[in-house]
Order: C-alpha cells, then sequence, then structure tokens
C-alpha cells in the first residue's frame, strides 16, 4: 500500500515521497544548489539564497542534507568568520555526473506528448503571461490601502477596479 510519507524507489537512487523528487537523497532545490556550484564554483550561502530566491533558512537546510550526502561541504571564511561558502565533492560532481540526463528526461516527460503546434500555443501563452508581468507589482500595490490614507479617501478616488473573470484564483 502506497504511504505518502514514506519514500517510493523507482529506479536506483530515485525516491519519491508524496509529490517529492529526491534523487539520491537530495531534493530538486538541493540539486539545484548542487548545479549551482559545480557552474559557477564554491559560493558564500547568502548568495545562493538570493540567486535562486530561496530562504537563507531553505538554503541552511538544503546544505544540510548535500553536507550529510558528502556532496558539498560548507567553509568559513579566513578573513570573514561570520560568511559561510558552500562548495562541491568530488562525491557531488559524481552524483551529477550519474545523473546528469535527469533534466531532461524530465522535460520530455511534461511536454513530450505535445504537438508542435501545441507546444508554440503554449510558447505564445506564457509569453503573454510574462508581458503581462511587467508592472504588475507596482500595479497591485497601487491598489491596496496605504497606512497614510483612509479608507474614505480611497473610496472616493477614481480608481478602475476590473472585475474578476476568473473562478479559480481567489485573493
Amino acid at each position: 500500500m502506497y504511504d505518502p510519507g514514506e519514500e517510493q524507489h523507482g529506479r536506483e537512487g530515485l525516491g519519491i515521497a508524496g509529490d517529492k523528487i529526491s534523487v539520491e537523497g537530495i531534493s530538486l532545490p538541493g540539486l539545484l544548489i548542487l548545479n549551482t556550484i559545480h557552474r559557477d564554483g564554491e559560493q558564500r550561502l547568502g548568495e545562493l539564497a538570493e540567486q535562486l530566491d530561496f530562504t537563507s533558512g531553505a538554503v541552511t537546510a538544503l546544505c544540510d542534507k548535500l553536507e550529510a550526502g558528502g556532496f558539498a561541504v560548507r567553509r568559513r571564511s579566513q578573513t570573514d568568520r561570520r560568511s559561510i561558502a558552500l562548495a562541491i565533492t568530488n562525491a557531488g560532481r559524481e552524483m551529477l555526473k550519474r545523473n546528469e540526463n535527469m533534466g531532461g528526461y524530465m522535460i520530455e516527460v511534461i511536454f513530450g506528448a505535445f504537438s508542435q503546434e501545441e507546444l508554440s500555443d503554449q510558447i505564445a501563452f506564457f509569453k503573454q503571461l510574462n508581458d503581462r508581468l511587467e508592472g504588475f507589482a507596482v500595479s497591485v500595490l497601487g491598489q491596496t490601502h496605504s497606512a497614510d490614507k483612509s479608507f474614505a479617501d480611497i473610496s472616493q478616488t477614481n480608481v478602475s477596479h476590473p472585475k474578476r473573470t476568473n473562478k479559480f484564483i481567489s485573493y
């Protein structure tokens, strides 16, 4: 019987727990960190968090797992003892080499069944979404109630509120 809390194994070293994938005990975000330090060299944990848009706590937890697996090692800076960097180990390089086709395989599984026309349509839709993101944050923040304005002041302005047409998003 399937237990979502219990790791299932399909291929050697590939684990599935619920809807989360791990490769040789490392989650996909952990692999992202490992690939980044393999490609770019040793990096400070704060830089990794910023570059990958992870919280510092998430980077710390992922680094704990990478170190426990022997795939990476933390190094304290000699000049600034507060600064900690992460470097890949030989075991980390070997693990990436063993699983180098995993990314392409995942993309093939997700997109391989679509026709070329369907893929072209998806690309066009995603380009439209990307274009709509330009100025999105400024636009949304312009609709919020700020601390220096009273509700009465805002309700009397001629702010356009677009009618919601999508019943699936409930913000």
